[in-house]
C-alpha cells in the first residue's frame, strides 16, 4: 500500500461492466484519478522498479506516463510488458522499449492495420509489431489460446475448453499470470500456457476482481 495516494480533486476510477448471455462483456470507463497518474508518480516508485524483474502496464493511465515508465524499465534491464488495452495507436518509440506486448485481436488490428481472425493473421500482425522493435508479441485469441512470436518460440499455445460465465478481466488475469511466470523463470511458451490456464479459470466465474 506504500504507493496508494489520495487525489483531492479526482474520484477513483470506475468501470461499469455489462455481460451478455454468452459471457462476453462491454465496459464503460470513467477514468477519474487514473487519468492523473503522472511520470513523477512513477519516479517515486523507482526503488521498487529497481528491485523488480518485470514491469507490467496497460493503457488506463496517461500515455506519457506509460512512455516514461517503459523507458525507465528498458534502461534498467527489466522485462517490460504492455497490455495495450483499452486499444489505441502507439508510437514506434514506445513499441521499441517493450520486451513483450499482449494485444487481443481487435487491439492487434488497431496497432498494425491487419485484421486478426486466424492464427495466420496473428502471425502477420506479430511480425509487423516485431518489425517495430517489440521483442515478443503475444496475441490472445480467446477460446483458441494465444499466438506467440519471439526469438525463442513461434506458434499457437492452446487453451483448455471451459464453460464461460464472464470474460471480464480475462486479459488482466492473463497478463498478471504471465508476469508471475516469467519472473519465476519460466520460458515464454510455458509462461503463456500458465497465463492461459489462469485466464481460463477466471472466465468460469462471475465478476472481475472476484474471478
Amino acid at each position: 500500500t506504500d504507493f496508494i495516494v489520495v487525489d483531492s480533486e479526482q474520484p477513483s476510477g470506475v468501470a461499469i461492466i455489462m455481460v451478455d448471455e454468452k459471457g462476453e462483456n462491454c465496459i464503460s470507463v470513467a477514468s477519474g484519478a487514473n487519468n492523473a497518474l503522472c511520470p513523477a508518480d512513477v519516479d517515486r516508485a523507482l526503488e521498487e522498479i529497481d528491485a523488480s524483474d518485470v514491469l507490467l502496464m496497460q493503457l488506463e493511465t496517461p500515455i506519457e506516463t506509460i512512455e516514461h515508465a517503459a523507458a525507465l524499465g528498458s534502461e534498467k534491464g527489466k522485462t517490460v510488458i504492455l497490455n495495450p488495452a483499452p486499444a489505441r495507436e502507439l508510437s514506434d518509440e514506445l513499441l521499441s522499449k517493450l520486451d513483450i506486448i499482449t494485444p487481443n485481436e481487435s487491439e492487434a488490428e488497431i496497432l498494425t492495420g491487419i485484421k486478426v481472425e486466424s492464427p495466420e493473421d496473428a502471425k502477420a500482425a506479430s511480425k509487423a509489431l516485431r518489425g517495430k522493435g517489440v521483442g515478443t508479441v503475444i496475441i490472445t485469441l480467446g477460446s483458441e489460446g494465444a499466438y506467440v512470436e519471439s526469438g525463442a518460440f513461434s506458434g499457437m499455445v492452446p487453451v483448455r475448453k471451459v464453460d464461460v460465465v464472464d470474460t471480464t478481466a480475462a486479459g488482466d488475469t492473463f497478463n498478471g499470470a504471465l508476469a508471475v511466470a516469467l519472473a519465476s523463470g519460466k520460458g515464454i511458451e510455458d509462461a503463456v500456457a500458465f497465463a492461459n490456464a489462469a485466464a481460463s479459470i477466471s472466465v468460469t466465474r462471475l465478476g472481475a476482481q472476484a474471478s
